[in-house]
């Protein structure tokens, strides 16, 4: 397997869309050496945007969670989350009730700037639930996985309401050998016990990428092929900006280890145009 130099890749390009989790940083610490990264991105006037599945908490909360480990040139503004696609999709399909939803307080945020109510399952009654008219599955935690999860599908097996998935990542890593499920995985568990489809919102889905294209600062002069995708899982970041039409670089420092990376790119069928150890320069 021929691996490429990140640097020599990323200077053929414009604009360069990150993933977040196993590329920029790990559950509680920054992938060594990332901040290089931005600091040549800067020094080279490139643009750059962070597009993560993390619908855990708002674009403010997420980048001073960069700042708080010493990453300071990543701003809200160039962080696209699909949990702000989640928010349009309601904010154009429902118009009152209330939106029950899985996780934490801060994930809620995205739902609070509607003229909805907002309820977590931990607090939903199900003998009172006439009004629930949408559940949003946003994070992994804020809620006690046996009652809650229960009282979900219960939730769902009484009410015909739509199913927002904010976030269709199965997993994250946490470490360099170890990984926890995310809300994406809950979802398609829950979506299997209960037999109805949810509607997703994430990476791989044309949907993020056509939303963070149109945040290119200089579009409609930066073209796809000025556009580079980096991500360490091939199911999302490098199938998505494959199909979006985007070079893609998967990076070895998440979700797809270097002694498995091989094999899985055969057996998947999903090829990254490049093939990097980290996304640090």
């Amino acid at each position: 397997m021929q691996l490429d130099n990140f640097k020599s890749v990323v200077s053929k390009y414009k604009v360069i869309f990150f993933d977040a989790f196993g590329v920029l940083k790990t559950h509680n610490s920054l992938i060594p050496g990332i901040e290089k990264t931005f600091a040549y991105l800067r020094e080279q006037n490139k643009d750059f945007y962070i597009l993560t599945n993390d619908a855990s908490r708002s674009p403010d909360e997420l980048a001073a969670s960069y700042h708080r480990l010493g990453l300071m040139d990543i701003v809200p503004e160039c962080i696209i989350s699909s949990g702000m696609l989640a928010r349009d999709y309601l904010a154009n399909k429902i118009t009152e009730g209330t939106v029950a939803y899985l996780g934490t307080e801060a994930s809620a945020h995205y739902f609070e700037t509607l003229d909805l109510k907002t309820l977590p399952i931990r607090e939903l009654d199900l003998d009172s639930i006439s009004d629930v008219n949408a559940l949003v599955m946003l994070d992994d935690e804020g809620f006690d996985w046996n009652t809650d999860l229960s009282k979900t599908v219960n939730l769902l097996r009484k009410r015909n309401i739509p199913v927002v998935v904010a976030n269709t990542d199965r997993m994250y890593p946490v470490s360099s050998s170890r990984v926890a499920i995310a809300i994406g995985g809950i979802a398609d568990m829950i979506e299997s016990i209960v037999g109805k489809q949810f509607i997703r919102f994430g990476k791989p889905d044309a949907q993020m990428f056509i939303f963070a294209y149109e945040q290119i600062k200089n579009q409609p002069e930066i073209h796809k092929n000025q556009v580079l995708m980096v991500g360490d899982t091939l199911h999302t970041d490098i199938f998505g900006g494959n199909k979006f039409g985007l070079d893609t670089a998967l990076v070895l420092t998440g979700n797809t280890q270097a002694q498995e990376a091989e094999v899985r790119i055969r057996s998947t069928g999903i090829i990254p145009t490049y093939i990097c150890v980290s996304a640090v320069v």
